[in-house]
Formats: structure tokens, C-alpha cells, sequence
């Protein structure tokens, strides 16, 4: 916002000047210009912090109003810290504040009457009334969550401080419906701000005197207020419902599934094992937990395996259980979980699927003092020099990896398999455990706001059968969709089909080059280096070892817009097919990544549309169990960012 303390609006200028008091007129423009844009930086505040408390990512923002004035600083830093009872403080002082400008205002009703300057002053009147109703969805957003400030994670003085730590978080779930109607008048609040933002118009504000700084700032507040109200209608029915999720009144059950993202398949990682959850009134009780194999020895009727298994996984021949996942989509893949699941002898009737990854339990293990011990084995978060990879995912692998019997006569893949040691039901166990039995101060509130992290990072990954509660998990981009989108749209996807957990030790870049041509035409390649620099794994059976490092046999699909056109390919070992798929033109490879090696995959291709402005909108959406894999944007040669892709990211380039 660098130069607001300089604009002056022109037009209005010259119609006061003309009344021939150019000195006093000037400075009653200087107060209406200072007015709004005040009210401007008040409403982008506002608008951020009923965001930001109900976890839409506001991020940017708060970097682009750093240079503001204490005030909105101070309410922004108590947002960022997520401090409750500092943000009230502070949302109380820009109250104030925004209620001074009204009266100074008001004190100049009379440009209301004189052309031009009638529609910069409507503008400040109705930044003024959506500043006041975001100042009102913040305010009963705080006083709703303000009970649960240390269960959530927010600093601040909770209700719930008696008795055990079970008892408090089932009071918590109790009287948690008593808050979520008021998800209604935050609604109400937020679409009466979005009315008022409708009367606005920023193409008024043109170049002339850094109006178009004006016209940007307007055009994100408009954008982000309803980009909030449309999260606080979709979200609506997943927060109303959320006590009965949690198993209040009645107890709800949810299968969890490990996706083992070291063996990468299209959804996270390869299932490789199970557990069944019960929530009862908040608190979590493990039913159930074992490998994969075992349930899968529980399916009767399994129909042959599709074209990708047969193609890529010649030995096997049947639809099991563990390879299900293997549409990028993960309702999809979960449908067809679903398919072989009832046909299943151990079946529990579940209301929903949660899949979790090694990022799950990384970051977990870090917010419990970095130690859990399960199974006589301490784990930690620390650094193994043997993966370059936290402590816990090389030992998790390796016993995984490595039978209960050393017995040398086993030779059979499938008798190895089955005597892997069950120690993920163990580890999952003993994690919740340890944060149940703690004071909510301690663990909780951190664990709470890391489950969102680790959501919006699709580490963790919703189906829930509940139609409104589906809707909801969508909304907040949990559930692992492949989602349509208006421009580029980019999706890399990616399968292990060796068995081996060669995803723990190869690093992965992507360049995304773009390409303008005269006529607007866009021509894009994109290139993925592959690098594993660490030495083979002991893969001997008869020794009872399975691999960690061995070759990486990828199963690799592109997904774009739809209607893209193939140009060339090079790196697949395998001819490239192109179909479509989820809405999206699909280009399908192969390729093998060994110890110690190096492989790249190159594709090119244009877009099925032409480039009609200087800005493109680009999604690029993250394979769920990825993490850190590097990106970067070139342009016409010249490079843009450089960013690891942590979460789906969408971009505005120009071109």
C-alpha cells in the first residue's frame, strides 16, 4: 500500500477547485481520499480476521498491509499468534477507529451532492457498513470459540479446566452445539459486508494518481469477502454437524488407512494397513488395527485387475484391497475401496474414511516432546543419516519391511508379508494415548491446529458419508479432489509399482516452462528430474528382508486442461497414451529411477485455449503424500518463482 499517502482523485479536484477556494477545497478532497482508503485497509483487516479465525488462508494479505498503521498491525499480529483475547482487544480498538471515520464522514456530507466526488464518498460510505458487518461476524466468531480457546489451540483462557482430560474434551463435544447456530450470523454478517462491497465499483478508480494501487486493493477485498462467504455457506453444514462426528449424542465409527507415501501410490501411498476408530463424545478408542493383508484375506468374489495392475504388476492378477487407490481422486478411489470392502468377512459398518501418511506421524511425534515409545522402540522425529529422513520413517520402514521370523527356510513373499510386525496399530495407539492422557494446554490445542496443516497439505484425507459433512471436509479442500478450474491447470500423479520404498530417498523437481507465440498460442514443457543418490537396499528374502531402496518403477500420468495437445515426450520407457480423464486430458508414461541414478521425464504440449490478456490463472494441484518436491515457473526463458509445492497452489502469470 506504499504511495496511498500521495493519491489525490483529479476529477473531484477540479470541481472544487472551480468554486474558487482552491486551498480550502483541496483539503476537504485530502480527508475524503484519506477516508476511504483507511476504511480500506480497515475492511481488508476485517475481512482477514473472520477469514483467518475460521482457517481460510489469508497469508497473503497480511504481507500486502505490513506497512499500515500500528493499529492494523497490532490486530493482525494478535490474528497471526492466534491470540483470542488480543484480537478482541485489538478488534475493539478498530472498532473505535472505523466509527471515528464514519463521523468525520459524515462531517462532509455535502460532496455527496457535487459530481464526481458523490461516487468516491458512496464508496466510503459502503466500505464503512462492510467494515462494520466484518467487524461483527469477527466479533461472534471470537465469542463462539473463545470457550474452546486451549482445545483449539489458541492462546487464551478456556472454560473447560476441571476435571481429567477425557472429561474435558467430552464436555467440550457436548456443549459444542450450543455455539455452531451461530455459524448462521456470521453467514449473515459477512454476506451483508459482500452486499455493500457489491455497490463498489473499482473501475473507477484508473491510473491517474495511483488510482490503480486503489482499484488492486478494492478488487482483493472484493474477492476476499466473497471468497469467505462462500466458505462460510459451504463449510455451514459441516460445522453444524460436527458434534455428531464426534460422537455426539450417538458414536460414530471411521475406518483409518495408512497410506505408506515411501511406496508412493495416486491417493498418498501404498495401504498398508488399517484400523477402525471409534469416537465416543470426542474421545477415540481403537477397535481395530492391522495389516492391510489381512484384511484383504477377508474379501471373497475379487473381480481381475484392472489394466494398470495387470500392465505394471504382471504377478498380480486379482483387485485387492491395497491397490484400490488408484484414481488421483480421492472419493473416487475410495468408491472403489468401497466396491471390494463389502464383499469383505471382517466389514464394519463405518461412517466415513479418514487416510493419513509418515507426515502425520512425523509431525505428531514433534508436538509430543519428540518421543513416543510403542512397542519397547522409541521414536523421534531427529534426522537418520541412512534416508536423510526423520527417525521415525526409517525405523517405521524397516521393521515394516523385515518379517516377525528370521527363519531362513521363509523364501515366500506372501508368508513374509504376512509376518511383518503390526507396529503401526501399535505406534497410532500409543500417539493417542499420550495426547489424551495430557492437559489440553499442552498437547491439544497444538495437535488440533496441526491436523489442519497437515489437512490443507493433503497429508490427511477425508470421505465421509454424510452428504452435508462431505460437503463441508470439500469446502476446506480435505477431501483430495481433482477440482475444475478456469486456465492452466497442472496435476502430476504418480505410482510405485515395485514394492520397494524408493520414494523415501529420491528428490523430485519440476520446471513448468511456458511459451508465448505471436498468435497467443501457449505452449508448454514440462520436465521432472528424478535423483536418488543413496546405495541399494539388501532385497534378499531368504536373508527376511524386504527392500527400502531399490528401483523405482513410476507409473506417472500428467492431467491438464482439457483438449491439450500432445507435442513431444521424452524419458517414458514405455509409449505415451493420452485420454481423458476427471474432466482433464491425460498424457501417461513409465519410467525406472535406480539407486544412485538419475532419470528426467520431459512433456510438451499446448493448451487448449489461447492466451486473451497479459494474465494466465494457473492451478497446480499436489499429489497427496508429496512433500517439498521443488517448482519452478519459467516464462519465455526467463524464470518467475521457485517454490516447493506444500499444498495446491494457484498463481496469476504474466505472460
Amino acid at each position: 500500500m506504499e504511495g496511498f499517502n500521495k493519491i489525490e482523485l483529479g476529477s473531484p479536484t477540479n470541481s472544487l477547485d472551480s468554486r474558487g477556494d482552491k486551498k480550502s477545497n483541496k483539503s476537504k478532497i485530502k480527508p475524503i481520499v484519506f477516508v476511504s482508503l483507511i476504511v480500506l485497509i480497515v475492511l481488508i483487516i476485517i475481512s482477514v480476521v473472520s477469514v483467518f479465525t475460521i482457517v481460510l488462508p489469508a497469508k497473503v494479505v497480511y504481507k500486502d498491509i505490513q506497512k499500515t498503521s500500528l493499529q492494523v498491525k497490532a490486530t493482525a499480529d494478535a490474528v497471526k499468534k492466534q491470540n483470542i483475547a488480543q484480537a478482541d482487544l485489538e478488534l475493539e480498538k478498530t472498532k473505535k477507529e472505523l466509527t471515528q471515520i464514519q463521523k468525520d464522514l459524515e462531517g462532509l456530507g455535502i460532496l455527496k451532492f457535487i459530481p464526481f466526488a458523490s461516487a468516491y464518498y458512496s464508496d466510503a460510505q459502503h466500505l464503512i457498513k462492510a467494515g462494520f458487518h466484518g467487524l461483527g461476524a469477527a466479533e461472534v466468531l471470537i465469542d463462539s470459540v473463545q470457550p474452546y480457546a486451549d482445545i483449539l489451540g489458541l492462546k487464551g483462557q478456556g472454560s473447560f479446566v476441571g476435571g481429567t482430560a477425557s472429561q474435558r474434551i467430552e464436555t467440550a463435544v457436548k456443549t459444542m452445539g450450543k455455539i455452531t447456530p451461530h455459524i448462521d450470523d456470521i453467514a449473515k454478517y459477512m454476506h451483508l459486508a459482500k452486499n455493500e462491497l457489491d455497490y463498489v465499483d473499482p473501475s473507477r478508480y484508473s491510473s491517474f494518481f495511483g488510482g490503480d494501487k486503489i482499484k488492486k486493493e478494492l478488487v482483493q477485498v472484493k474477492k476476499l469477502t466473497s471468497d469467505a462467504v462462500a466458505f462460510v455457506n459451504d463449510a455451514r453444514p459441516l460445522i453444524k454437524i460436527l458434534p455428531s462426528l464426534l460422537g455426539e449424542p450417538k458414536e460414530k465409527k471411521y475406518l483409518v488407512l495408512f497410506q505408506n507415501d515411501k511406496e508412493l501410490r495416486p491417493t498418498g501411498g501404498f495401504i498398508t494397513a488399517y484400523a477402525v476408530f471409534r469416537i465416543d463424545k470426542g474421545i477415540i478408542h481403537v477397535d481395530r488395527s492391522d495389516d492391510i493383508y489381512t484384511l484383504d484375506n477377508t474379501v471373497s468374489r475379487k473381480p481381475k485387475a484392472p489394466e494398470p495392475i495387470l500392465k505394471y504388476l504382471p504377478k498380480v492378477t486379482i483387485f485387492n484391497l491395497r491397490d484400490t487407490n488408484l484414481s488421483p481422486d480421492f472419493v473416487e478411489s475410495m468408491k472403489t475401496f468401497n466396491s471390494l470392502y463389502k464383499n469383505s468377512s471382517g466389514k464394519v459398518d463405518v461412517d466415513g474414511i479418514i487416510a493419513l501418511d509418515t507426515n502425520v506421524l512425523v509431525s505428531t511425534i514433534k508436538i509430543l516432546d519428540d518421543e513416543v515409545m510403542a512397542g519397547g522402540i522409541k521414536f523421534t522425529s531427529s534426522n537418520d543419516k541412512r534416508c536423510d529422513c526423520p527417525q521415525v520413517i526409517y525405523t517405521l520402514e524397516n521393521l515394516i519391511s523385515t518379517p516377525k521370523s528370521l527363519d531362513l527356510r521363509i523364501t515366500s513373499l506372501a508368508k513374509v508379508q504376512a509376518q511383518r510386525k503390526d507396529i503401526l496399530g501399535v505406534l497410532l495407539y500409543a500417539i493417542m494415548e499420550k495426547a489424551l492422557k495430557s492437559s489440553p494446554k499442552i498437547y491439544w490445542g497444538p495437535l488440533f491446529q496441526d491436523i489442519l496443516k497437515q489437512a490443507n497439505e493433503k497429508h490427511v484425507l477425508f470421505y465421509l458419508y454424510n452428504k452435508d459433512a462431505q460437503a463441508g471436509v470439500e469446502a476446506l479442500n480435505a477431501s483430495g479432489r481433482i477440482k475444475q478450474f478456469d486456465g492452466d491447470y497442472l496435476h502430476i500423479n504418480q505410482a510405485n509399482f515395485a514394492g520397494a520404498k524408493a520414494n523415501l530417498f529420491i528428490k523430485e523437481s519440476v520446471k513448468d516452462n511456458f511459451d508465448i507465440t505471436n498468435d497467443g498460442t501457449i505452449k508448454k514443457t514440462i520436465t521432472i528430474n528424478y535423483k536418488n543418490p543413496h546405495p541399494p537396499s539388501d532385497c534378499n528374502l531368504e536373508r527376511g528382508n524386504l527392500c527400502l531402496n531399490a528401483v523405482l518403477r513410476d507409473w506417472i500420468r500428467i492431467y491438464t486442461p482439457k483438449g491439450s495437445k500432445l507435442i513431444d515426450s521424452t524419458g517414458s520407457e514405455v509409449k505415451l497414451t493420452t485420454y481423458e480423464e476427471l474432466g482433464k486430458t491425460v498424457f501417461e508414461g513409465f519410467l525406472t529411477v535406480r539407486p544412485q541414478g538419475v532419470a528426467t521425464f520431459t512433456i510438451s504440449y499446448t493448451l487448449p485455449f489461447k492466451l486473451n490478456s497479459g494474465v494466465l490463472p494457473v492451478l497446480i494441484q499436489k499429489q497427496p503424500g508429496t512433500h517439498d518436491n521443488e517448482y519452478t515457473i519459467v516464462v519465455n526463458g526467463e524464470k518467475r518463482e521457485e517454490f516447493p509445492l506444500l499444498a495446491d497452489k494457484q498463481l496469476k502469470i504474466n505472460l
